[in-house]
């Protein structure tokens, strides 16, 4: 669509009028990217409007990709970046003198995710709909999100993420398709005339789940997908007849109920309340989406057992698992099949993506509170199980431990993993190393049982929000060079891999790092009140914080290296600037103490004078896409340091491949991939491998107190965190980290510290090098076509999902 500048302006004056009642010199900051949304916006609706018109018409399969977590980002840029007129609409507004920049900076980041999980769905809503395959996301609107993350004397306090404040220009709310999600009560055999059982759940809770849709925009091709996310309301918001008989509460309950289902994304379980909520939510947006899913297939098409071949629901994660029992709840209750035929439709329509190798995340709810909240769900679970383990017996005859591995039922807990399982055609992992632990050890039993039902689909990441909207110098400095063919076509930017060597380019490359350096600096300097050296080695871990992802052995190597320093005040080392960024849960004690020391340690280092600047250590706070796009442009150092064995794959390590970042990794995830790609001479590997790894963990044989009796480094480092020397006013505040490190180890951080250590010299050494540095960035940058999003879709797509491309022509 050609871009009409004149309209565009006249549009966003129109829109401070009638949204405020004011002219364009009157108007704040926030009230102009409002107007400036609304008008965007309307660049989509035509397209938007067409595309799922055309949907309709060709009556195409479609996805339904069911997630917790939708990390979007920020709006704005992106859908300007989409429409191919970033730059005319960005020369519009300063026609209008307005800066895009400060602009783009009044929109809230949609709190509708929190990690990995949630920005790798965002890239596949981005990546679907620039591929032209008809889809929709779906998940729950929140109204705050999992938290706004602030720094107070160091500690992580949660507050809420009111992102909805002002509104969200950029949703449609669509009452027309609302649904109804019911909860609790009793379920009771009807028997009708014909002698057919009806089963109905009566006496339960009902709430109203009402769709917002947001517009997904492919690049520069028309198509538009949808994001529908689902907000809770009360069927009735108000019970007069309770109030006046005065039961003040049970007049507001079902407002209450709906009101705790779409608040907080992931709200703390370490309590049954908490359990209680998530399961709601769970089935809340999944049982929502199921129902509109199959009314829109029957606007369109008059058997039911079609329904695989137009249909297909894939599982983010645990999450949503229970679309395999709610989709054989819709289907026998209410179109009236028999068990076979429900379940031979379910198990063609449902596919799982595995994303953790943590048992800890392959959910589990207790059985009387799954059959308390989800009575009726919970017979087809009880059915479903009875059925499985029939099948596990007659394929393993007296071997009740297979039983006891496969079960979804056991121990008084429904395996939702399990259960996904056992309804799915596909379950893939998301990264070769993952998928092979996945088959060989962590559900090897199912993979024996059904080999023919795993694959593997590496995850990859969308270059146009990370690329060409988050580091604009280099997109520019890429397309200068190859022309602008990666945009679509990531492979493309293997053409870049011939300036590796050409000093012009290395140095065009390292003054655009620079520049990026020094946007992050000032943005430190405004929200830390730090300042540092754009032209020290921003080494960079920014991801959500776990254990597993050793957060803690980073700075412990930053302990270790101002020890250093302070012994020997000559040595020779490049300045370095540490950059942290994390969220840990609000309930996970461990990772708000880490986060705690981080900022410790960062508060003695910044402040030590005598240390000349060689070191510094930031923590950046409320870590989220619109951050991180200034962070991945700016890294010299990409901090991928997980246990082997532990992390899926990553998606991190991607994006600041991607910006010419070098990997400081272990061969862990997807960071075997990168190295495979871009070759371990421009990486930097170290640690114990994923297969020593889980020997020590299957055999034993590794006692932290060995490392720590026998390396005075680490001792040393050790007794700083119970002496005082990062917390003197409370010398025990981080003994519960010491008592870890020392009695556990649970993620082998002491293990690896030496080979970290060694790993963290080279880095030192090679940087020193400037055209050794700027070529293996290069090839970096030129080696990340495998790992663009459009490849995992694509192969989603064809190996999986089985859909076309969406015909706009016609």
């Amino acid at each position: 669509m050609k871009f009409n500048k004149r309209k565009f302006k006249q549009a966003v004056v129109e829109n401070v009028k009638s949204l405020y009642r004011r002219e364009m010199d009157e108007a704040t900051d926030k009230q102009l990217y409002m107007a400036v949304a609304y008008a965007v916006k309307d660049l989509m609706m035509d397209d938007w409007i067409k595309s799922q018109r055309e949907y309709k018409e060709q009556n195409k399969k479609t996805v339904f990709y069911l997630s917790m977590e939708f990390l979007m980002g920020r709006a704005l840029g992106n859908n300007m970046i989409n429409l191919t007129h970033y730059k005319e609409i960005a020369e519009a507004l300063d026609e209008l003198g307005l800066d895009i920049n400060v602009i783009e900076d009044q929109e809230r980041d949609a709190a509708l995710g929190n990690g990995g999980l949630g920005r790798l769905a965002a890239c596949f809503l981005d990546s679907l709909a620039t591929l032209g395959y008809p889809a929709y996301g779906c998940g729950i609107r929140y109204h705050y999100g999992m938290f706004k993350q602030a720094i107070e004397n160091g500690y992580q306090i949660e507050k809420p993420d009111d992102w909805l404040k002002d509104g969200n220009p950029f949703e449609i709310r669509r009452e027309e398709y609302a649904k109804t999600v019911k909860f609790g009560g009793y379920v009771e055999v009807e028997i009708d005339d014909t002698g057919k059982r009806h089963f109905v759940q009566k006496g339960y809770q009902q709430v109203r789940a009402v769709p917002y849709d947001m517009p997904v925009l492919g690049y520069g091709n028309g198509v538009v997908n949808t994001l529908r996310i689902w907000d809770a309301e009360a069927i009735q918001t108000f019970n007069l007849s309770s109030f006046d008989q005065g039961d003040y509460q049970k007049a507001v309950e079902e407002q209450n109920l709906a009101r705790n289902i779409s608040e907080v994304l992931y709200p703390n379980d370490n309590h049954y309340s908490g359990k209680e909520l998530r399961l709601k939510q769970q089935y809340f947006f999944v049982s929502a989406s199921v129902q509109n899913a199959i009314d829109r297939f029957k606007n369109f098409n008059d058997d039911i057992h079609d329904l695989p071949n137009k249909v297909v629901f894939q599982l983010n994660d645990t999450h949503p698992t229970v679309a395999v029992a709610e989709l054989m709840r819709i289907l026998i209750d209410e179109e009236g099949l028999g068990w076979d035929d429900a379940w031979d439709i379910v198990c063609h329509t449902c596919a799982y993506t595995n994303h953790t190798i943590m048992s800890e995340a392959l959910e589990k709810w207790p059985i009387e509170l799954f059959s308390r909240l989800l009575p009726r769900v919970y017979q087809i679970v009880e059915e479903i199980n009875a059925r499985y383990v029939r099948q596990i017996q007659e394929k393993y005859p007296n071997q009740p431990e297979k039983v006891a591995s496969m079960a979804i039922l056991y121990d008084g807990q429904v395996r939702m993993a399990h259960l996904a399982i056992a309804g799915s055609y596909s379950v893939n992992g998301v990264a070769r190393l993952h998928t092979e632990i996945l088959k060989k050890r962590e559900l090897k039993d199912f993979y024996e049982m059904r080999p023919e039902q795993f694959n593997n689909k590496t995850n990859g990441i969308t270059q146009r929000r990370f690329l060409l909207h988050g580091d604009p110098l280099l997109a520019d400095w890429v397309t200068d060079k190859i022309g602008d063919e990666w945009i679509t076509d990531l492979p493309h930017i293997g053409k870049l891999a011939i300036y590796a060597d050409d000093e012009k380019a290395q140095q065009e490359f390292l003054n655009i790092k620079y520049k990026n350096k020094l946007r992050l600096a000032k943005y430190i300097k405004e929200h830390n009140g730090v300042d540092v050296d754009p032209r020290s080695i921003f080494d960079c871990q920014v991801k959500r914080l776990h254990e597993y992802k050793r957060q803690l052995l980073n700075i412990l190597h930053v302990m270790y290296l101002y020890n250093q320093i302070k012994e020997h005040p000559d040595m020779d080392i490049v300045p370095r600037t540490f950059i942290f960024g994390a969220k840990a849960a609000a309930g996970y004690s461990t990772a708000k103490l880490t986060i705690k020391l981080i900022n410790s340690v960062a508060d003695r280092i910044n402040n030590d004078t005598s240390i000349n600047g060689k070191l510094k250590v930031v923590f950046i706070e409320d870590y989220r896409v619109s951050n991180a796009e200034i962070i991945f442009a700016a890294a010299d150092v990409s901090e991928q340091i997980s246990t082997a064995s532990k992390e899926a794959s990553g998606t991190g390590n991607m994006k600041f491949m991607l910006n010419g970042a070098l990997t400081l990794g272990t061969m862990d995830g997807a960071n075997v991939e990168i190295v495979e790609e871009v070759g371990e001479e421009n990486a930097f590997i170290f640690g114990k491998s994923a297969d020593e790894i889980m020997d020590y963990e299957k055999n034993g044989g590794y006692n932290p107190h060995d490392i720590y009796n026998s390396n005075m480094e680490i001792r040393k480092v050790m007794t700083q965190l119970i002496n005082g020397y990062y917390s003197p006013e409370n010398p025990e505040l981080f003994r519960e980290i010491y008592n870890s490190l020392l009695n556990k180890d649970q993620y082998f951080t002491l293990l690896d510290f030496d080979s970290y250590v060694a790993a963290q010299e080279k880095v030192n050494e090679a940087y020193k090098d400037e055209s050794a540095w700027a070529k293996s960035a290069i090839l970096n940058i030129a080696k990340s076509g495998k790992f663009t999003a459009d490849r995992t879709i694509e192969q989603y797509a064809q190996e999986i999902w089985k859909l076309e491309k969406i015909d706009l022509t016609k």
